[in-house]
């Protein structure tokens, strides 16, 4: 799978079936060349635009299932929620 088609699926949480966004980012380790984990940005600011606060850094691990449109992933969002640099 290509890194594009990976950016048009949606993060759905599977404990609370709540849409987190699309992936943006993804974070991998030099030395062994895995992805570790998937950048989803945050809500937005106002109304959900104008600009982030925060995103979600998901560890691989807590993939559930890549499937045609979406991603399942298991996470508790408040431990996974960072502080965001500029999105």
């Amino acid at each position: 799978m290509r890194f594009c088609e990976l950016r048009q699926k949606e993060v759905i949480n599977i404990q609370d079936c709540r849409c987190l966004g699309c992936v943006a980012d993804l974070i991998f380790d030099c030395c062994t060349g895995c992805i570790t984990d998937l950048v989803v940005p945050g809500p937005g600011k106002i109304c959900c635009w104008f600009g982030r606060d925060t995103e979600y850094i998901i560890p691989w691990r807590n993939i559930v299932k890549i499937g045609p449109d979406i991603i399942l992933v298991d996470i508790c969002e408040d431990r996974i929620k960072k502080p965001c640099d500029g999105f």
